[in-house]
């Protein structure tokens, strides 16, 4: 089933979860245990995601696949322009298709290591919307997705250009938008609120991730590309003794987030899982009303 019609039809927010294909072949067993738990979460669909450069990327269509055949989900895999060709993405995507798999994030991605520009990383693709054109001209039925940054993307300074930017790409054919991962609502808000402005009508998905540790709100940090970290939350976190008590902080604080979020009638929510369960979970349980299993 395509998300933009998840997204549309259905009557209650849609929950989804995202995975990132483990390095290691022995980890993948853990990894469908946890997917296995998240299950009873009803999730309307998950993503599997790339590594930088597209560096896991065959390890993340063996993941998409095996998602789709052993558990029925409806899967998302990204997809990025770094280092990608149009007669590969063609590949993947009739692969993918043979397999019942109709849903991709268009990704510019991230520079791999050892490489300092986007023109030296990049080849039939140089921006998202080329990934997304060049799908939807290929692949017309295939839903797309796309990021959006409720704090500003670092790459493009000016806010209202970069909403420009966002509207072009929805143009060229995106359903709908999941955003990076943000810890201060009034920034999710004054972002669809400006896409509003911009005549940006499609669903906008808000991105939750909770903090686990201390060394994982600063690396959470530089994988959301700079994301701020309110003073409160950030108190809370440096006060803690241990992580274990940095990971109730976090999920208490998350669940804040969603309890707020689906007061607002948000059409679904996004949780980047980190390939762990308990903590989205515990989220679930504590602000959605879902028992505990």
């Amino acid at each position: 089933m395509l998300v933009k019609d998840i997204l549309t039809s259905a009557t209650s927010p849609a929950f989804s979860f995202e995975f990132f294909p483990p390095k290691k072949d022995q980890d993948w067993d853990a990894l469908f245990q946890t997917i296995s738990q998240l299950i009873p979460c009803n999730p309307s669909y998950v993503s599997v995601t790339y590594g930088a450069g597209g560096s896991t990327r065959e390890r993340t269509h063996d993941l998409v696949i095996r998602i789709q055949k052993e558990t029925g989900l409806t899967v998302v895999s990204h997809l990025t322009c770094i280092g990608s060709e149009k007669q590969e993405i063609h590949d993947i995507l009739s692969t993918y298709q043979e397999h019942g798999i109709d849903n991709v994030l268009a990704l510019r991605g991230d520079l791999p290591k050892g490489m300092s520009s986007y023109a030296e990383a990049t080849r039939d693709f140089e921006h998202a919307i080329d990934l997304v054109r060049f799908i939807r001209k290929e692949f017309p039925s295939m839903g797309i997705g796309v990021a959006g940054f409720p704090e500003g993307h670092p790459q493009t300074p000016n806010r209202m250009t970069e909403l420009n930017y966002l509207r072009e790409k929805v143009d060229a054919g995106a359903d709908y938008i999941v955003t990076q991962l943000f810890f201060d609502n009034r920034d999710y808000f004054d972002f669809v609120e400006r896409c509003e402005l911009e005549g940006i009508t499609i669903p906008i998905i808000p991105g939750i991730m909770p903090v686990g540790t201390k060394k994982g709100l600063v690396r959470m940090s530089e994988l959301a590309l700079g994301a701020r970290v309110p003073a409160p939350l950030l108190r809370k976190v440096m006060e803690a003794p241990d992580d274990k008590a940095v990971a109730e902080i976090g999920i208490e604080w998350a669940a804040g987030q969603v309890e707020e979020l689906l007061a607002a009638d948000i059409k679904g929510i996004h949780f980047y899982t980190l390939n762990h369960a308990e903590a989205a979970r515990e989220i679930l349980v504590r602000r959605c009303g879902m028992a505990a299993s």
